[in-house]
Order: structure tokens, then C-alpha cells, then sequence
């Protein structure tokens, strides 16, 4: 049977969810790859990838995906990695360059600026360099580790995860693992959980290599990884996840939203 191809984000936050994976675990049944999130949800919908972890609008955009159950890249409040950067005021934003990388982020500020904030700026679609994002534009939308370097004494800094909770009460779902229709293997999710399993309790090995990789402290990575992020795909981020596509619909973001369909 050929090895299933996993794609997996090349950030902080899906470390733990794929650490089975990242440390070889069942090598013989897949085989994983490193991408942006906008790169993991082409690849997943062009055939190219069987499994991946995709920015949650992908599964609205991407016809007939199954997501794994249990399983996500969440935040309650803060998140800290996913943030809007400014040298100017909100009200007097009129440029807002986006991470091109960045689907759900993009879809989340489109939503935010109109709903919380009253605003419709323009969108320009960038590099992720913040410093060059902010020559063109009055702000820009920074996601992933880059957010977590960020000087916040610079900025003017708005969290979405945390302007998203105060616009609704509800956490935010940024990815999910998605499988393609065609895919069929018995106890697939068994395999997926496990490996979140599995990077949780190795916690100390993982904090302890991405504060090397990124520069950071280990305290601070710690703090993100459990206080800021959620993995577990609980009743409440399902609520979340369906009002954020009934709200990115409102805005023309995706078409009618479908149920979501969990792998069974």
C-alpha cells in the first residue's frame, strides 16, 4: 500500500499535533511534508497531498474533505501568533497588507475590520517581512512564528484570536486535519492522535528544540504551546468554527457554508 503524504505546517503550532510524524513515527504508513498553510490547502486540493493540516476556510473552499475528529489548532483568547501590526491607530488604517501565505488569518481580519471595527480598508497580498508589509501599507496581518518575534513595544498590536472571543464569546479554530474522499484506512484518526499524544508528552524535548530553532525562550515558547493554543476540537470550537464560516459567508468569504463532515 503506498504511504499516505501528510502535509504539515512549518510553524510552532502544529509541532505538537505532528510530532509523531516529525519524529518518524509509523514511517511505513506516511509520509509527511513541510509547507506554508496556503501551500498545504493547494496541495491538498490539487491531489497532491492525501492528508493535511489546512487552514479551517480550506474545508469550506476544498469540495468533499473529512476532517479528522478531536483534533485542531485552536485558541480561547489570545493566540499571540496571529496578529495585526500597526504604527497608526485602527481608525486611521486605510492599506492593510496581508501574509500571502495566510488563508483563515485573512478571512478572520476581512471579518473583524468590518464587524468589530467598522472598517474597509484595502488588502494589499505580501511577503511575510513585517517591516517591508509596513512600507506599503498602514498595517499588516503576521501570523506564525514571525508573530511570536515581534516587538510589541513597537507596535500597535491586535490579537485576533482575542478581538475574535470578544466579538463572540467563542474560541477560534485556525486549522484542522483534513483527508482527501478517496482515501481510505481503517483507524486513520488512531494514527493522528496519537501523534498529539505523543508531542505532548514529549513537551520538554519539543519546547526545548524550537527555542533553539526560533531564538525564543523556552518559558515563553512553554506559555504558548499550553496557556494560548488548543488541540482538541471540543463542542465549543465547533461552534466557533461554524460561526466563523456563517459570518465569512455574510461576507462573500465562502459560498453557502456545508456541515462540517468528520472522518468516521
Amino acid at each position: 500500500m503506498p504511504k499516505l503524504r501528510v502535509g504539515i505546517v512549518n510553524f510552532l503550532n502544529s509541532k505538537p499535533l505532528a510530532w509523531g510524524f516529525l519524529k518518524g513515527h509509523h514511517a511505513d504508513l506516511f509520509a509527511p511534508s513541510y509547507h506554508v498553510p496556503a501551500l498545504v490547502a493547494r496541495l491538498l486540493a490539487q491531489g497532491n497531498l492525501d492528508v493535511g493540516l489546512v487552514p479551517s476556510i480550506e474545508v469550506q473552499r476544498i469540495p468533499h474533505l473529512r476532517v479528522l475528529p478531536d483534533l485542531c489548532v485552536a485558541a480561547r483568547h489570545e493566540v499571540r501568533s496571529v496578529l495585526l501590526v500597526s504604527r497608526l491607530p485602527l481608525d486611521q488604517v486605510r492599506r492593510v497588507a496581508l501574509d500571502q501565505n495566510s488563508r483563515t488569518s485573512a478571512a478572520l481580519l476581512r471579518v473583524l475590520m468590518r464587524e468589530r471595527w467598522g472598517l474597509d480598508p484595502e488588502y494589499l497580498h505580501e511577503r511575510p517581512d513585517p517591516e517591508r508589509m509596513l512600507g506599503e501599507a498602514d498595517a499588516a496581518l503576521v501570523i506564525g512564528d514571525p508573530a511570536l518575534k515581534i516587538d510589541r513595544e513597537r507596535y500597535l498590536i491586535h490579537d485576533l484570536a482575542e478581538e475574535w472571543h470578544a466579538l463572540t464569546g467563542l474560541p477560534f479554530v485556525f486549522a484542522v486535519w483534513a483527508v482527501r474522499p478517496e482515501v481510505d484506512m481503517p483507524d486513520l484518526s488512531f494514527y493522528f492522535k496519537s501523534s498529539l499524544r505523543y508531542g505532548l508528552s514529549s513537551l520538554d524535548t519539543l519546547v526545548r528544540e524550537a527555542a533553539g530553532e526560533l531564538g525564543l525562550d523556552s518559558s515563553e515558547i512553554r506559555e504558548y504551546l499550553t496557556e494560548n493554543l488548543r488541540f482538541f476540537l471540543r463542542s465549543e470550537e465547533i461552534r466557533g468554527l461554524e460561526e466563523f464560516y456563517r459570518r465569512a459567508h455574510e461576507h462573500g468569504l465562502i459560498l453557502e457554508p456545508r456541515p462540517i463532515d468528520f472522518w468516521e
